[in-house]
């Protein structure tokens, strides 16, 4: 469903896209990244901001430049029966970008596995076409931007989630802030994992 994602994070740095066909590990995670780089749906501006439901540009190439103050502005700035609503919505947010991201971690982990045997295969295959090994690199350089991809965009989120909660906490002082900053502490635990401990199988690019 969001196979345009590898070719889009490929492109993006200059790279071919691989021309192998995507193994089901790899589909399943290409549909659980989308979620995590497309702006959370309950904030609509992130739709105006980044391109109403069309597919996004990489972190490398995109513009406008990323906003975290974005999502703070608009959750103060919606009308709200009760102050304590925002918290609630905010802790929501982060929540639905919790248990994605631990579907998304769990293929990811596979694939990533599963590109470390790809690669020491290629010395042992006999009679392997240049176009062959091309196409295996290639789609080992693909898997790995994608998670570099979600890993950026999980740091970005942190960001806009602790600039809106500090706003709150000065517009709408409340106990519930101490929950909000456990569970937006509990996702940047999970930027710190994707990023430490699945790094590129081939590449050694970790693009900024």
């Amino acid at each position: 469903m969001h196979s345009w994602i590898g070719a889009e994070a490929t492109g993006s740095v200059g790279l071919n896209a691989s021309e192998f066909q995507l193994t089901d590990n790899e589909k399943t995670m290409r549909d659980l990244a989308f979620p995590l780089i497309e702006p959370p749906h309950s904030r609509p501006l992130w739709k105006s901001v980044f391109g109403d439901y069309k597919p996004l540009p990489s972190p490398w190439r995109q513009v406008p430049v990323f906003d975290r103050t974005a999502y703070g502005r608009l959750l103060i700035d919606e009308p709200h029966r009760s102050h304590t609503s925002r918290y609630n919505v905010l802790m929501d947010d982060v929540r639905n970008d919790i248990l994605r991201f631990e579907s998304f971690y769990s293929y990811a982990s596979r694939v990533i596995e599963l590109d470390s045997k790809r690669n020491a295969s290629l010395k042992l295959v006999s009679g392997l076409l240049p176009r062959e090994r091309e196409d295996a690199l290639a789609r080992m350089d693909e898997n790995a931007l994608i998670i570099q991809w979600v890993a950026q965009c999980l740091q970005r989120r942190v960001s806009s989630y602790r600039w809106a909660l500090e706003r709150l906490v000065i517009h709408t002082p409340d106990g519930l802030a101490a929950s909000a900053d456990m569970l937006i502490g509990e996702l940047a635990a999970q930027t710190t994992v994707i990023a430490s401990s699945m790094a590129p199988v081939r590449t050694g690019k970790v693009l900024k």
